[in-house]
């Protein structure tokens, strides 16, 4: 005998409450096993490949490719303890027909089939297989046998669909009532889509025309695209927006003659080893900096009313990428070496140039480093990366007139601006350290003597 197991998509973590089906792993009839990935997702951080804690037989899937999911939507049903293939239950979007008929038991109280118990919020399982155990039974049976007389049996009722935090927030904010929306989803639940299908119908009935008219000369010219608000791009915007309302943030600027510091860096990669880039010295010197001022490593808590200093630093650098606009983190920064660093920032780019970053190589920074030199700019005002206190941002090192030894010279120029939380400190710290990393930019023997 056979039981049904339904396994939900998991908790993500860093406060993600939906995902979208990116590629099916697996197909209805195909035997998985025990923390086999199923499915890859992209949530707004990252793409992940969901593992299934369950052995057996899939039975459904739940969602075509591109579909959205809110965290604890059934992801599909597997027979667990079948002698051969279940017959695949009817799924929403899963494109399998009815078959025994069987019911399927939620992952989250199955009956005593053997699991892996270790879906992990983010990273999926992995565990040994040492590491497995049997689930204890639920109070309530939540799993049967396959029995063909089932097949008869009226649909299971299950509960309310809950639905996500962003879908209520986006219903408040346009002022929907969701009680009047009928939700294309299981059992009726209530998606992203349905509530920017009802806004767009309102928006075309308020820009309907009673009578024919000619539009003002000042009205806005016609829409050719409307481009959703979602994944990585709706994750940037939700985030800036954040960083502006809650922040008040301030910014200083110097420029500084980075001739000896380009000099040092060819120097120490002409001697052999691993090769060094800017960024990573960069990086070295932001780290040295914030030893000497520990006020910008740190995030305010206004519920408490304190600010939290932070021992460690867990420097992210903005890297633009085919899905935009990602900050990968570097842990524990302070004790890596130039090489170490340089090693570490590689693999990151790397990754999120290939969509393989996880979440938790994208959270936890303390401290930005944004090189918007890159784009061949001289100086912007970075946005702070909230909860964070503070980012340094690096312009282009172009070729300038400067005054060199008492005398004019061209020197190889970068403009360095530092955007602060004013809440953890005043200028004279945020001045200070800009002045700081400067002079170690200009004069790179600064660094040694604090190492």
């Amino acid at each position: 005998m056979a039981q049904v197991l339904e396994f939900k998509l998991p908790d993500l973590g860093e406060g993600l409450t939906e995902a979208e089906i990116v590629r099916w792993l697996v197909a209805v009839g195909d035997v998985v096993a025990i923390d086999q990935p199923v499915v890859e997702v992209e949530t707004a951080k990252a793409m992940v490949e969901v593992p299934c804690p369950y052995g057996g037989v899939v039975t459904a899937r739940y969602g075509e490719e591109g579909t959205e999911l809110p965290v604890g939507a059934p992801l599909l049903t597997v027979a667990v303890g079948a002698s051969e293939p279940a017959a695949p239950a009817a799924a929403a979007g899963s494109g399998a027909g009815s078959g025994s008929g069987t019911q399927a038991a939620s992952a989250d109280g199955a009956g005593s089939a053997e699991t892996s118990g270790n879906v992990l919020v983010g990273y999926g399982t992995g565990a040994p297989a040492a590491r497995r155990r049997r689930v204890r039974p639920s109070a309530a049976p939540s799993a049967v046998a396959v029995d063909p007389a089932a097949a008869s049996a009226p649909e299971r009722s299950g509960p309310v669909p809950v639905i996500s935090p962003l879908v209520r927030r986006l219903a408040r904010q346009n002022g929907l009532d969701l009680r009047a929306l009928a939700g294309s989803g299981r059992d009726g639940l209530i998606l992203r889509c349905d509530v920017e299908l009802a806004i767009e119908r309102i928006e075309q009935a308020a820009q309907a025309p009673s009578a024919p008219a000619q539009p003002p000369a000042s009205a806005p010219g016609t829409v050719t695209e409307r481009v959703p608000l979602r994944g990585v791009r709706g994750a940037v915007a939700d985030k800036l927006s954040r960083s502006r309302r809650e922040i008040p943030e301030a910014t200083c600027w110097v420029d500084a003659d980075a001739t000896e510091l380009l000099a040092a860096r060819t120097a120490a990669n002409a001697a052999g080893g691993p090769k060094i880039s800017l960024i990573a010295l960069l990086a070295r010197i932001c780290t040295a900096a914030l030893a000497r001022f520990p006020e910008l490593n740190s995030s305010v808590d206004m519920e408490a009313r304190e600010i939290v200093r932070l021992r460690d630093v867990h420097l992210g650098f903005a890297a633009q990428t085919e899905r935009g606009l990602v900050v990968p983190v570097v842990r524990d920064a302070q004790h890596r070496s130039a090489e170490s660093l340089s090693a570490e920032f590689a693999r990151l780019t790397e990754a999120g140039r290939s969509g393989t970053l996880t979440p938790g190589d994208l959270t936890g920074g303390t401290f930005t480093l944004n090189n918007y030199g890159v784009f061949g700019v001289d100086g912007s005002t970075p946005i702070i990366n909230h909860p964070e206190a503070a980012m340094l941002g690096i312009g282009r090192i172009a070729a300038k007139p400067w005054v060199h030894g008492g005398e004019l010279a061209i020197r190889q120029v970068v403009q360095l601006s530092l955007t602060f939380d004013h809440r953890v400190c005043d200028g004279g710290t945020a001045g200070g350290f800009l002045r700081y990393v400067a002079d170690c930019v200009e004069q790179p023997a600064v660094l040694l003597r604090t190492l």
